[in-house]
């Protein structure tokens, strides 16, 4: 009949239909890539990975919630291997590459990797937007704010993982690139364009505006020197200590009870006199009695004339420990002027070291780091007079 479809049709219509399916499914799912053996974490390295990265990265999801002030979900991580060529596909969009150095503690770099609109949106949620101002063109402010946010994300992450492996680990300012792999890759991608990468992907959620991927990428012998930093403070490896130990010296036998216990040197000279009289007994009067002589322990003489302080006697004493951020003066005009919203300027530039006093004193110098969800200071300096 006129107008309708043959068997034929029909079949080769659903199967045109299910290859596009298919397709789609193959652009969506992410690429893995095929790697060496050599290149392999073992089982237990790749867990030890997962659950450092998804505590540090627990952290720094608190940190990014003050940021945009939205709630901040990540998921646990998923340990997997990719290389640049292998990322090439998964990102048809461009994306921001965020490059992380450490620089204490751990040796080496990894990447955190963006999609451009998850930056648009945290950066416009950090300069006090909803979060929905993404049209325009992803430029230098967007790296610059992004790199502000990681920093301060990873530096939180950073102080986690000095709680693993028992060691302070420290930062570089992160830096940040804007990659297109439909164009040429920069000098510092190309590169990398053999080299095998653990990719840690996490699943993150920031209020009713992001609900996407990012990743983290770790070099292979890099993801190892971690996993061996932490095992070695899990497992107590450090045993240098114990064998450096001398062995206790044999018990001395105890002095028979008629003896008198042997007394420090200096005192030997000087025995005292009436030891054998009771203690309410009186002396006789022509026994010479004179203060005891007993050696000093200082291992100076003291030389100023001035008795030596305990400050063990002050151990106790509470402080009242102070951060100040900033300062500045107004009139009062200017202040019955404050409502809330109100933005106060200080007499400090962002990213100087704040003042730490201890009962009104200047004493150190410090930077603001946050620990799980709390606000806490990394000393830099101390200040002596």
């Amino acid at each position: 009949m006129d107008g309708m479809l043959s068997q034929e049709e029909i079949n080769a219509l659903l199967g045109s239909m299910e290859a596009e399916e298919q397709s789609e499914d193959k652009r969506k799912a992410p690429v893995s890539a095929v790697v060496d053996e050599s290149d392999m974490l073992t089982p237990e390295e790749t867990d030890a990975l997962g659950e450092i990265a998804n505590i540090s990265m627990g952290t720094a999801a608190t940190t990014l919630s003050i940021l945009v002030n939205n709630r901040v979900d990540i998921t646990t991580p998923t340990v997997t291997y990719t290389t640049i060529d292998a990322l090439a596909q998964q990102f048809e969009t461009p994306c921001v590459f965020i490059y992380i150095s450490y620089r204490a503690g751990l040796e080496g770099k990894n990447i955190l990797i963006l999609r451009e609109e998850d930056v648009k949106v945290i950066t416009d949620l950090m300069m006090g937007g909803d979060g929905t101002n993404t049209d325009a063109e992803l430029g230098d402010l967007h790296l610059s704010a992004i790199c502000e946010a990681m920093n301060q994300m990873m530096g939180s992450a950073a102080t986690s993982m000095s709680s693993m492996i028992n060691e302070m680990v420290d930062i570089s300012p992160p830096t940040a690139n804007r990659v297109d792999f439909g164009e040429a890759l920069t000098d510092e991608l190309a590169e990398m364009a053999g080299q095998t990468f653990v990719q840690v992907s996490f699943r993150m959620v920031i209020g009713d505006l992001v609900d996407s991927e990012i990743m983290q990428l770790y070099p292979v012998d890099f993801a190892r020197r971690i996993y061996h930093q932490f095992m070695g403070v899990t497992m107590g490896t450090d045993t240098g200590s114990a064998e450096a130990a001398p062995a206790p010296a044999p018990a001395s036998p105890e002095p028979a009870p008629a003896q008198p216990q042997p007394q420090p040197m200096g005192m030997q000279q000087q025995p005292m006199a009436g030891m054998q009289q009771p203690m309410y007994a009186m002396p006789p009067q022509d026994i010479n009695i004179q203060p005891a002589q007993f050696q000093s322990f200082m291992p100076t003489p003291n030389l100023t004339g001035i008795a030596p302080e305990n400050i063990d006697l002050i151990m106790d004493v509470p402080l009242e420990v102070t951060v100040e951020l900033g300062r500045t003066s107004k009139s009062i005009k200017e202040i019955l002027d404050f409502s809330p919203g109100t933005i106060i300027e200080l007499d400090k530039l962002a990213g100087e070291p704040i003042d730490v006093l201890v009962n009104g004193k200047f004493v150190a110098k410090g930077e603001v780091v946050v620990i799980e969800e709390s606000f806490g200071i990394r000393v830099t300096e101390i200040i002596k007079e």
